[in-house]
């Protein structure tokens, strides 16, 4: 097959979906497939590169402002009438058989949906993020409306089958795009495993600057929908009963309340803040790590998380047991499931997380083993990408094989 492979976002920008697009496009291209990826314009990346297999063209973008309103975080666009021509052209030019989508609202998603409904090329969605907001009602009503004028229309218009990742994305979809979509396919996110072991916590203690301190690791950018305040509030609470136990954050802060309220708790002094690290980085932090935690707000379970995991790493989240649909977890079993606090509202209890951290920190390391090996196990099982590309790559097979015998359309 020709697999054209879309997202604005995609290394060496960073984030979780950039890294999913990446490792997807490398696994088709090494099942023999040829793979273009098109992406937006990023520092000094080149505009054209072949890179394991992959052809990746980047289109020139402009970067949304950082506001609160944007979680302050740097979304490049591309859209522009020579844009348009571009992708139109690149994407007549490789020929693609299926379109493979990441992220509903990126402008090289509609563009290249507009592209498909053309050449009547069926169109494989992928949706990581949810418009919404936990902090702002403004902001959320403001995002539905985005949702309603905006990206339901354009997705009317190449009626993608949709990934479904976990089940409040399936919530999530069901309520925004039901009768736009022509599918949905439940495929968990996915990762490899095999960078994230053989890390050196030596060289991340020498990066912290402290040797074999309890560390709390913390992976991702902090936006309101990964504050990180439910975990600096139960900080003074973990601090009394674990004294050395060190808060490392490693993602960019778009959104620092959390910093604020360490400062006024008197643990800002008990909180790491590395900022975006590259991926290689990323093993010896986890190699250091006693502990992830970063999943409270009640909004499912990332790529940061799956990481920890995948080394054997206890990881703390707000999450329900059937997060992954047809994959279950257990508190306990595989990782720790953190109390809400309460009923109607997901976010983790402060109070309810401290105890459950220092249960961890201080349970013997031979409990703390055997939760890690049933991750790494869960992981390996359902979550490598090799595994979750075969799902793929399944799913867009059939899509090509059901596409309709047409002649090229002319013009754009």
């Amino acid at each position: 097959m020709r697999i054209a492979v879309i997202n604005n976002f995609y290394p060496p920008r960073p984030g979780g979906s950039a890294h999913l697009a990446q490792h997807l496009a490398r696994a088709y291209a090494a099942a023999g497939h040829e793979v273009l990826v098109l992406t937006a314009t990023y520092a000094d990346a080149p505009l054209d590169e072949v890179s394991r297999g992959v052809r990746i063209v980047r289109v020139p973008a402009w970067t949304l402002p950082k506001t609160r309103f944007a979680a302050n975080f740097d979304i490049g666009f591309t859209s522009s009438p020579k844009a348009k021509t571009r992708v139109f052209s690149l994407l007549d030019e490789f020929a693609p058989d299926v379109v493979h989508q990441h992220g509903q609202f990126f402008d090289l998603t509609w563009l290249s949906g507009w592209w498909a409904r053309k050449r009547g090329v069926p169109t494989l969605l992928s949706i990581h993020t949810r418009l919404e907001s936990p902090l702002s009602r403004f902001n959320s009503f403001v995002y539905a409306t985005a949702d309603r004028m905006l990206v339901v229309p354009m997705m009317r218009i190449h009626r993608p089958k949709v990934v479904v990742m976990d089940i409040l994305m399936d919530r999530y979809i069901e309520k925004r795009y039901r009768r736009v979509i022509s599918g949905k396919v439940a495929i968990p996110v996915g990762i490899d495993p095999e960078v994230l072991r053989g890390g050196s916590a030596e060289v991340a203690f020498r990066k912290l600057g402290f040797d074999d301190r309890p560390i709390i690791l913390s992976i991702g950018h902090v936006i309101p929908q990964r504050s990180r305040i439910a975990l600096v509030r139960a900080l003074p609470k973990v601090l009394a009963r674990v004294p050395d136990a060190a808060v490392v954050v490693i993602g960019g802060v778009y959104h620092d309340e959390f910093l604020q309220i360490a400062e006024q708790l008197g643990v800002r002094d008990a909180v790491f803040v590395l900022g975006a690290q590259p991926q290689t980085a990323i093993p010896d932090f986890l190699a250091a790590a006693d502990v992830e935690v970063h999943e409270l707000e009640g909004g499912g379970f990332g790529t940061a998380s799956l990481e920890a995991l995948a080394v054997g790493i206890p990881v703390v989240a707000a999450i329900e047991p059937d997060n992954f649909l047809d994959i279950v977890v257990e508190d306990g079993r595989e990782l720790y499931i953190t109390p809400p606090i309460d009923e109607a509202n997901p976010k983790a209890d402060p109070d309810a997380l401290a105890e459950v951290l220092i249960g961890i920190l201080q349970s013997p390391d031979a409990a703390r083993s055997a939760v890690g090996a049933n991750a790494m196990r869960l992981v390996d099982e359902h979550f490598a990408i090799e595994a979750v590309a075969r799902r793929h790559l399944q799913v867009l097979a059939d899509m090509a094989a059901t596409r309709p015998v047409r002649s090229p359309a002319s013009g754009s």
